[in-house]
Parts: C-alpha cells; structure tokens; sequence
C-alpha cells in the first residue's frame, strides 16, 4: 500500500423545523427511562442506533438528512412524536415545578456529590453499584419535583469496555469520549463563553470547565479538566474513573469536592443541604468551612455552621475499603491551606483521623464534617456503625449517629416496557404514582397467570436475542467454529425459552463469590445436566483492571464453561453494561447473589430483578436481610463472621445446593395444564408486590427527604441565623464539655433493692461530680428492660434523673421515682451524657459515663 494519509470529515444533517425538539429529547437523559422516546430514535435507523451505543444526541449527528426527512411525511412517526413530546412537556411542567418541592420548603436546594453516575449507556461516566445508585437518586429526585442538583467529573474515558478471550482471560479497552456526542452541554456565561473555576493544586491553579447533563428536572453539574489552559499532568486528572495511582486520586476528590464547591458558586447556586454520596467528595467540607472562616468564623464555629446541613451516605462494608490518603501526601497538598483556617496541622490531620492508623481517612472527614451518616441498608447501617465506632468512643456502636436508608431502584429505568404496559391494562396508569403503596401493588394478583407468564417468557426471548448476538460475536472474535457456537447455544433458544435461567451479573469482587457454584461440581453436575430438567447459568460482569483476583474468578467462570459437559449450559457474557443489565435482571427466572455476609453493603440488582418477576436466591445479606420475607425467593442463611473462609464456602454452598435441586427446580418445572408451574407464577407475583413498593428509589429518595434533607436544611438555617450565632454557641459548648468530661464522676447514693412488690415504686439517687459543668449540660438516665441472655439497647426503656441540688462536696444530686411497669427480673444500667438541645443526634459528642 502506498504511503497516504486519511481525513476525515463529519457531515451533520440538518434537522428539519418539524422534528426541531427531536434535539431536546436528546439532550434530556428523560430518555433513559422513557423507552417510547429511544424507540422514536430506533426507528429512524435501526442501524445506527446499535452503532451509536444507542445514543441519542451521536445518532442525530450522523443519521442521513433524507430519513429526518422523510420522517416529516410519516403519520405513524409524527404521531409518536408529539404523544412523546406531550408526555415530556407534561413532565416538566414549570407549573407543576413550582407548586412542588417534594417536601422541602421552597427556598431549598439539595446538592449532591459523587464521583461517578450512571443514568444511560450514552453517557459513560460510571462502573457499577455506587453510579448506577447515584444516577437513580437523581431520576428520582426528578419524579419528586425536589429542589436538587448534582455535582461530578467528565470524565474522558470513564469506565473501560471489556471483551473476555478463549481463554477467560479479562480484555481491558478504553474509549476515548467525544464531548460532542454526549447528552451534555457546557455552562455558558452571559457573553456566550465557557463558564471555568479554578483550584489551587500544590502551587498551582488547574482550571476546571464546567458542563451540564439534564436528568428530567434536575441538573448534573461535571468538572473538566482537560482543557489547554492547563499541563498535560492536569489535564489528565478527569481523563479515566478509577484509573491513576493515589496522586490522581486525591487530585480527582479534590477537583471533585473542593471544585464542586467552588463551581456551585459560580453558577450562582446556595444549596441548603449537602450530601456526600460516598467519601471520595468528602474534601467539600474543607472548601465550605474555608469560606465561613473567611466571612470571619473561626475554625470550630465553621465546623460547626457547615456540618450540621451535611449529609454523608457511606456504602463500604470494609474498613480497608475506604478512601484515605498518608499524612506526608496530606502535608504536601493541604500546607497552606490548613494555616487558612487558623489551625495546626495537628488540629488538620484529626478530621481525617482514624484510631491506630496514620492516615487521613476520608470517611472520617466525611463523619467529622456532617451530623447526618447512615449506611445503605439496615445490616449495613449496623456493620458501618461499628466500623466507624471509635470516632464515637464511648458510644456502643448500636447507639451511635450512624443510621441507615435502604437503597432502592428507579422502576421507570429498570422495570421492563412490557410490565408497564400489563400495569396499565390491570393496574390502571396510576400505578406510576403510587410507587410506595403497598396495598395498591396487591392487585398484580389480580392479572391472569398465563399472561403474567407470557409477559416473563417474552422478556426472557429478548434477553436470549441479546445474548446470542453477544456470544456470536465473542466466538467469532476468538475465532470459534460454526459448530462449537451451535453447542454454545443450544439453550439460548428465544423461539423455545423453557428452560431454567439463573443468572448472576455484578462486578467481580472476591467478596461476591461468583464461583461459589462451583464447590461441588459433581453435584452441580447432578443439578443442570438432567435432561428432561434442563438449567442455564448466566454469568456477566467486570473485575477492576487492577483486581487481579477478581479476574481470577472470570477465568474460572470460563474454565468451567469450556468443559464438555457444561458448553452451552454456563454461558460467560462479556461487555457487562447498563443495557446488557437491563435484559439480565429483565429476563432470567432466578437471581443468584452469594456475598460473605456482612459485606454486601446494599447490592440493588436483586431489586431490579425482583420488580420484573425474577425471583431472587441470596444469602441473607444487604437488602435481602430485610426483603426476605420467606414466601418471595429463597434464602441462605449465612456463617458466623469467624467461621473459616473454607468452612463457610463449603457450608453456604450445599445451602445453595439443596434449594436449586430440592425446591427451585422442582418447583420451575411442576407445569400444569398450560405448560408453566402455577406455584411459579405464585412466587414471582408475589415477589413484585413485596419487593416493587418497598425497594424503589422514590421510598429511597423520600425517606432521605423526612428523615435527612428536611431536619439538616432547619438546623442549617438555625446555625446560620443572626450572623452563625448558634453556630459559635454549640461549637464553644462542645470545647467546654471536652475540657471537662475526663473528671466528670458518676456515684450511686441509694441502696440498690433486689425485689419489690408490683406497682411499688422504686427512689433511685445518684450524686454526679461535674467538673464545673451545669446540671443542664448532661442527661442522666436509667435504661431499664427485662432480663435476656442478649438484650439489645435500643430495647431498653429511658427514664430521665431530676436534677434536686448540689451537696456540701460540690456534686450535684439526681433523683428519679420509678414504677417498674412489668415483672420479672429486669436489668437496669445508669449513665450520663452531655446534652445540649441544638445538638443534631443525641449523642453525637462521643462521650458517656455509665455508673
């Protein structure tokens, strides 16, 4: 071939003036959960469409003008359009927006922070759980008309494409993103130019661009650093999610947190409540406490002022899995900025300081710098607050701050056209607005069974198609024959879809235990290779490039699907995307989920699967500790924490086991007179109405609003008011009960009684030594509750001591008459703590004396 080089030119159509808003719907993310408005897309070429990853703004870039055009002369097109655009305008009703908050005041607005989001394949920003959680707050942020915005990074690769090899071995591709093509827009300033911030890095200023995503009503805020203004190490630092060494990742948090910050003041924005969706933003507080030091607070009042509007949802289940930073990386980042705040570098590094570790631990600024922290689900809730427990040292970590809202998923994004469609015919099309009603989700009883079935065979059709298109291509690409894809597919068969599906889709982590089907391959042999019972196993999902255990597990997947006896029956799908996710948890029957309990934080795949019909088999763990209800799926009881790793293995897997071949199976394939198992369809129904009311993000996003958002923005408020007033009042408390607590004492006057008669009351008397504190500067109080081998506190009843006078010796005296309201043998503790009414959680100052 002689030496040449290649142009290339772009040629975009123009769009006629009667499809004009076809780029509103495009530049609107609405469309990631509105399949009619994809569907207007596809049908203009469906061959583009696939090539364009479905995106819908790169697709009218390159779509030929003579099909916008002949659209235009299309009835059946145009009628679509406009029921599509009616649909959308009647979403963003400004009116509706104005007469709605979602139960916020009117003068609010939630900001929230995270490092990756996941709303659409169009827009590769995310890698799994945590984006794909983020992306459904804000969809659901958006239902609820909420006063909300969000803030990330654009990133220019985002997350890898993944292709799996012959040999199972994991292949990494990154794809450079062309901002043109993606669903957003820069900010503009009144003059028409970018808006930019810059950050101070080291001793430098790294200019960040600001650009604009829309979710429905809510608005994505994304920092850019890849701009010729600035080196091309800066330029680098928003170029891949979870790519770089730790250099790259304080550099990503701070532009995240700090920028964030600084972005939202320029666009002129004044949130009253923050929330920190995870500790990698965690670096906003210090940006936020900055400014109030600047408008004269000092450091602890500024604290004070910015953490008391802060919210911090954690969704790490590991203490090794959170972020943290070495003290000499800390030093060379944040020198000058820490003599900012008028405090040492000692007084610096305690925000991020975590008991027996050097670090600056990222979580514990989040906790240090918020007054509001909770887990992602109630087991999660209870694992974090033990984890985080020395940062409350004298608190039981039952009692601690540290609360829990369940995760939940979008059902517009993820419950599948089909079922809304049945919903409407047998449900009415008020169903969408009564998303959390449990009762009203009772009628899915009322759809015919054979219906309720078609709908979950046709879904599983589609998914077959899905998959043999996949597995067509891998083969090909690893060179496969003709007759081994035959084998390989011999059961994806969408004309046929009557075989048992199960399927498990998720990252690769070695937590997660993908091969746990795998410890007794005889017996799994026993259990998918009968032949008049035939199973199929899915599996799909990415590992970290830098997980090289993980990537283990994906070649063992594929190890054991190349035995002879296994082709066709465990299929490896590669590309794990949002859409591939869709069809997944859509379409199979059984959902797998096997963590080591406790460390499933939340997991919401299960979720998406349960709203569809799939029912779930899971070791009790994350939500399904508290969705399983016994009747909607199948559960695993997990080991004890310590049982050895082997033990467990061994153990949880015959659990999984005896349920596939005693109860899944059997009950799959009782079919009755129509050709399906009535005790199935009982099941799957039933899992809906337990799951679909109960684990979406409108509950999720709601709950966040009354239990978090709606107390945090008054207490703000509060703080602020008449120049940071309460602000200064509880920051100079708090020193004040630091310095005294180490010698306040607590000593019991009365005699202790063993027995008394019912409906005698008891006198308690207690003399308290309170080193120079006021009586109305501590509770004292008797927990009190009958006598078990484990008895929990929060089971505890409470009754407060009376403050009565101060004894010759300088302590003060605290009485309480008590009439035990039960018999038996009851236990009772006393204890002391601070108090102060403008504290946010009770015993969020850490300190506690029990007698």
């Amino acid at each position: 071939m002689f030496p040449r080089t290649a142009f290339t030119i772009t040629v975009n159509p123009k769009i006629p003036p009667r499809l004009k808003r076809l780029e509103e719907l495009a530049n609107n993310l609405w469309y990631s959960w509105d399949r009619a408005t994809r569907t207007l897309f596809s049908r203009l070429d469906p061959y583009l469409w696939e090539a364009v990853g479905h995106n819908p703004k790169a697709f009218l870039k390159r779509v030929d003008e003579s099909v916008l055009l002949k659209a235009t002369e299309d009835r059946v097109f145009l009628a679509t359009y406009n029921s599509i655009l009616s649909t959308y305008d009647s979403y963003h009703d400004a009116s509706a927006l104005q007469n709605s908050n979602g139960g916020l005041n009117s003068q609010d607005q939630v900001a929230y922070f995270c490092f990756e989001f996941g709303f659409h394949e169009s827009l590769p920003i995310y890698s799994g759980g945590l984006g794909i959680l983020a992306g459904d707050h804000c969809k659901a942020a958006s239902d609820l008309h909420l006063p909300f915005v969000a803030i990330g990074l654009l990133y220019r690769q985002g997350y890898f494409f993944q292709t799996i090899d012959s040999k199972g071995n994991q292949q990494v591709t990154y794809t450079i993103s062309d901002f043109e093509d993606l669903p957003v827009t820069p900010v503009l300033r009144p003059d028409g130019s970018g808006l930019q911030i810059e950050v101070p890095l080291l001793q430098r200023q790294v200019t960040a661009k600001i650009w604009q995503a829309k979710i429905g009503h809510v608005t994505l805020y994304l920092l850019d650093t890849d701009l010729p203004e600035n080196s091309p190490q800066d330029r680098y630092i928003t170029h891949n999610l979870y790519g770089g060494d730790r250099t790259m990742r304080i550099e990503q948090e701070i532009i995240l947190g700090m920028g964030g910050v600084r972005a939202l003041q320029a666009l002129g924005i004044q949130p009253t409540v923050w929330h920190i969706n995870e500790g990698h933003a965690a670096f906003m507080i210090l940006e936020r406490i900055y400014n109030r030091v600047q408008q004269g607070l000092d450091f602890a009042s500024a604290l004070e002022s910015v953490a008391v509007n802060t919210v911090f949802t954690t969704h790490t289940a590991v203490p090794a899995g959170h972020d943290y930073f070495n003290a000499e990386m800390m030093q060379t980042y944040f020198d000058n900025f820490y003599r900012g705040l008028n405090i040492t570098r000692e007084e610096f590094m305690a925000l991020g300081h975590v008991p027996g570790s050097p670090d600056f631990n990222m979580t514990a600024l989040a906790i240090h710098g918020s007054r509001t922290h909770n887990g992602v689900s109630k087991i999660h809730g209870g694992v974090s607050a033990n984890i985080c427990r020395d940062l409350w040292p004298q608190i039981e970590p039952e009692e601690n701050p540290m609360s829990y809202i369940t995760n939940g998923v979008h059902v517009p994004t993820f419950l599948a056209q089909e079922w809304s469609d049945l919903f409407d015919r047998y449900l009415g099309h008020e169903w969408r607005n009564k998303m959390c009603d449990t009762e009203y989700w009772s009628r899915i009883d009322t759809i015919p069974d054979h219906l309720f079935w078609s709908v979950r065979q046709s879904l599983k059709s589609q998914m077959f198609y899905g998959i043999r298109s996949r597995i067509t291509e891998q083969n090909a690409r690893n060179r496969g024959s003709e007759a081994h894809l035959d084998r390989l597919l011999k059961f994806v068969d969408p004309i046929n879809p009557n075989v048992l599906t199960l399927g498990f889709a998720r990252r690769f982590a070695t937590y997660k235990r993908a091969t746990l089907l795998f410890e007794n391959l005889d017996w799994l042999r026993k259990i998918i290779l009968d032949q008049e019972r035939p199973v199929l196993l899915l599996f799909a999902g990415k590992a970290h490039p830098a997980d090289v255990p993980g990537q283990d597990l994906i070649r063992r997947i594929s190890q054991v699907a190349n035995f002879p006896e296994f082709e066709g029956r465990l299929l490896l799908v590669e590309g794990y995307d949002l859409r591939l996710a869709r069809r997944l948890v859509a379409g199979v029957d059984v959902w797998l989920n096997n963590p080591i309990y406790p460390l499933e934080a939340s997991g919401t795949s299960g979720m998406k699967a349960g709203i569809n019909g799939a029912i779930n088999l899971s070791v009790l763990d994350g939500w399904w500790g508290e969705g399983y209800d016994g009747k909607n799926g199948w559960a695993i009881k997990p080991g004890p924490e310590d049982m050895e790793g082997v033990v467990r293995d061994q153990e949880e897997s015959r659990a999984l086991y005896e349920i596939l071949q005693d109860q899944v199976i059997p009950l799959y394939y009782n079919h009755g007179k129509l050709g399906y198992s009535p005790g199935w369809v009982k099941m799957a129904k039933h899992s809906m109405i337990s799951l679909l009311p109960r684990y979406n993000a409108t509950r999720m996003v709601d709950e966040y609003v009354t239990q978090f958002y709606r107390p945090a923005s008054a207490k703000g408020a509060l703080y602020s008011a008449n120049q940071f007033t309460e602000a200064k009042n509880i920051a100079a408390w708090k020193a004040k009960i630091k310095q005294a607590w180490h010698g306040v004492t607590l000593r019991r006057l009365d005699t202790p009684c063993e027995r008394i008669d019912f409906d005698k009351a008891v006198n308690f008397k207690v003399a308290a030594k309170l080193n120079n504190l006021a009586p109305e500067d501590v509770v004292i109080e008797l927990l009190i509750c009958r006598q078990f081998k484990t008895t929990r506190l929060c089971n505890f009843n409470h009754f407060k001591f009376t403050f009565t006078g101060i004894q010759d010796s300088g302590e003060h005296l605290f009485e309480l008459k008590l009439t035990p309201e039960l018999c038996g043998k009851q236990e009772y503790f006393i204890r002391i703590y601070p108090h102060h009414p403008l504290l946010t959680h009770p015993l969020e100052i850490g300190l506690m004396v029990w007698l």
